[in-house]
């Protein structure tokens, strides 16, 4: 269960550099917080929590400079909450002279199963330079220690690897200044009669937060990039919650910008040390533009957005067009593949239909706003996209959508037709009824990202309960099991799974996790 990596060298590239100029002017101001670690802990072994492992408090912070330590010894620091930022502490010497330098190491762990893992024993296809340690040697103290790099984490085990037998280290005042162009003091979460519901909603929108920098990042712990289905869910969540529409700006002209020479959007760009477009491309990643700038403008009608960009998602469609035959069927192809979710476990062609059915729906809106003189023939594409749709892919006896040469079911296809809406309402509420009888419990999905679309559906379908029941099943799960933010994979019948075989390597503070805040705002929020 997992994607592949892409390498498309022969790939070039055509930079705007108006619209990249316009992406800069969007450039957020990042907020900066200092905070304290909280207290000391010791790793325990948990039942009741992921990997089987817990930090138990044994003393307040305040005691951490009444210790000293000497060799292999460490000390866990837990500051109390998931944070997102740069580490500093200050570090002395107790006993005789400084004859020899202290080695130390640092471990930082979003989840305390990370510091039961150790990092010499990873072999997984990820580069293990994302794992979040460093090794240091001081030749003087004392000394206020600065960690250059960013981190994303709420718990610092720290090991003194060497040191002399004359002497010992002491720590002091170990600080988190924490970076975020959201600001969780200008947005409440709601009071909600569910408890749960509540949790699920504050811990989402910590998510957000923490993945809200410089750009809408997919992790702050790995990765740290802008990527196009991510984004999606993140503007929808940005849009009940901290309202920021500048990043949102910023981050589609950044992707407008840099497009491949036969018109691809790259399916994620970097932006250090400057903007680069990835050679990874998706098809529904590029679709996804079109739903970006729709929902942008459904939400703020800033025109000016739609008028530099609308020929960027018409592109898109139009190429997306050339794979979907005259009767309606849209055949995919290994150059250009449609993601869906992580896993390559069930076959994704019906689900990459209904993307297409619904991203056009999307654009037909978009060109009514712009007078698009062509816009009866996309609506034209639309219609035999739907009525191969229902003629070919709907199965009437089972009541379910096949998907493939062996007509595969599969809850990715039920979920995105109704998303799509092809059927009427009470259709769409019996093909979910259909969906939930047949295919629950989900099965071969471990991605929030896919657990998102199927919970949306469920709410389009009118099936609240039963959408309520699942976000309960799966982001409730998370919390239980000790999250602080929302991850990046997660499946409730083996919670310790990976796509890396390691916790070391799992975000576990992961964008396209965040959207219960968006489903609860928009569903739950507004009916009450």
């Amino acid at each position: 269960m997992a994607f592949t990596f892409q390498i498309n060298n022969d790939i070039k590239f055509k930079y705007n550099q108006d619209l990249l100029n316009k992406a800069n002017q969007y450039r957020p101001t990042i907020n900066y917080h200092s905070v304290n670690a909280t207290s000391l802990g010791n790793l325990n072994k948990s039942t009741n929590s992921l990997g089987g492992y817990n930090i138990k408090k044994v003393a307040d912070i305040s005691e951490l400079p009444k210790h000293s330590f000497t060799q292999d010894e460490k000390v866990i620091l837990d500051f109390g909450d998931h944070y997102v930022g740069r580490f500093s502490m200050n570090i002395k010497k107790l006993g005789s002279p400084m004859d020899a330098p202290v080695f130390l190491k640092f471990k930082f762990a979003e989840m305390p199963v990370e510091l039961a893992e150790d990092s010499a024993n990873y072999r997984g296809w990820l580069s293990k330079s994302w794992i979040q340690e460093e090794y240091i040697h001081l030749d003087t103290l004392p000394t206020r220690l600065e960690l250059p790099r960013r981190y994303s984490f709420r718990y610092l085990e720290i090991t003194i690897l060497g040191i002399s037998s004359k002497w010992q280290v002491v720590f002091e005042n170990p600080v988190v200044t924490t970076e975020s162009s959201a600001d969780l003091s200008k947005v409440s979460v709601p009071k909600l009669a569910d408890s749960e519901i509540t949790k699920i909603y504050a811990v989402g929108l910590k998510t957000l937060e923490g993945c809200m920098q410089d750009v809408f990042e997919d992790g702050p712990k790995r990765d740290q990039r802008l990527w196009l289905g991510d984004l999606r869910l993140q503007a929808l969540a940005n849009y009940a919650t901290f309202k920021n529409t500048d990043l949102v700006k910023r981050c589609l002209y950044l992707f407008a910008a840099m497009p491949s020479s036969n018109g691809w959007l790259p399916a994620d760009v970097f932006t250090k040390p400057t903007e680069i477009p990835d050679d990874t491309f998706l098809f529904d990643y590029s679709l996804f533009f079109v739903s970006i700038l729709a929902d942008f403008e459904k939400f703020s009608h800033e025109k000016v957005i739609l008028n530099d960009l609308y020929d960027v998602a018409k592109k898109q469609i139009n190429i997306a067009l050339k794979q979907v035959s005259k009767q309606g069927e849209l055949k995919l192809n290994d150059t250009y593949p449609v993601f869906v979710d992580w896993s390559n476990e069930f076959d994704k062609t019906t689900a990459g239909q209904a993307i297409m059915i619904y991203t056009l729906k999307q654009f037909i809106a978009l060109a009514r706003l712009v007078k698009d003189p062509e816009t009866r023939f996309y609506k034209a594409r639309l219609a035999s996209l739907e009525e191969f749709t229902k003629q070919h892919l709907f199965d009437e006896k089972i009541g379910l959508f096949v998907s493939g040469n062996e007509r595969e079911i599969n809850v990715a296809s039920q979920a995105w037709m109704v998303l799509a809406h092809v059927f009427n309402d009470q259709e769409n509420q019996k093909l979910m009824q259909n969906t939930v009888h047949q295919l629950f419990p989900i099965k071969n999905i471990a991605t929030p990202y896919m657990y998102h679309h199927v919970t949306q559906a469920l709410f389009e379908a009118n099936l609240t309960d039963e959408a309520v029941k699942l976000m309960k099943s799966y982001w409730g799960k998370m919390v239980q099991l000790g999250a602080d933010t929302f991850w990046e994979a997660f499946n409730p019948e083996k919670p310790e799974y990976s796509p890396y075989g390691s916790s070391l390597l799992t975000s576990y503070c992961h964008a396209w996790s965040c959207t219960p805040v968006y489903l609860i705002e928009k569903y739950l929020l507004k009916n009450n």
